[in-house]
């Protein structure tokens, strides 16, 4: 399984499947291991305090793909513009490394095992590489995830650039 395309597609981004661990008793399973590296025309400071405000990623980073999100504890609801309601634990921000890890806990795709994280980078003078990864088991979950996150780096690319200069982004 590989699909290397999408918003950016650099050397390194795209999909691939990751090598097949063991679990105990369980025999072989595959994950998937998709990485998205999306470049931003903005400054990664501008880029990080979006990425950061874990609760209101419907209104600052994903407009349009999240009609609506809001925290519960250690954890994030979202809405998809589908429908589709999904709880994420918000497992790290580290405003040093200007990384975020959550752990998808709740979904109607009912993957036994789905982790993500983003991080900001600078990239040139003034602009960012926002890479963002997600391990999800089963592998064949690759497919629907991809297409999700291919929606979300659109948004963010979209959102990011037009909310630099203060201006409001439209979905």
């Amino acid at each position: 399984l590989e699909r290397v395309g999408g918003v950016d597609s650099p050397p390194g981004g795209g999909w691939t499947l990751a090598a097949k661990p063991t679990l105990a008793g369980k025999g072989e399973i595959a994950m998937a291991s998709i990485r998205k590296e999306i470049l931003v025309e903005a400054s990664p400071e501008h880029v990080w305090a979006a990425v950061r405000d874990v609760g209101a990623v419907h209104e600052r980073l994903v407009p349009g793909v999240l009609v609506d999100g809001h925290l519960e504890g250690d954890a994030r609801v979202v809405t998809f513009a589908n429908g589709a309601v999904v709880r994420e634990l918000i497992v790290d921000v580290d405003d040093d490394r200007r990384r975020v890890a959550y752990a998808v806990v709740d979904s109607p795709l009912q993957a036994v095992h789905q982790h993500a994280s983003m991080q900001v980078v600078a990239d040139g003078d003034h602009g960012s590489r926002l890479v963002w990864i997600t391990d999800v088991v089963p592998d064949e979950l690759a497919w629907p995830v991809g297409d999700q996150m291919d929606q979300g780096a659109e948004a963010m690319v979209r959102t990011l650039a037009a909310t630099r200069s203060g201006r409001t982004a439209r979905p």
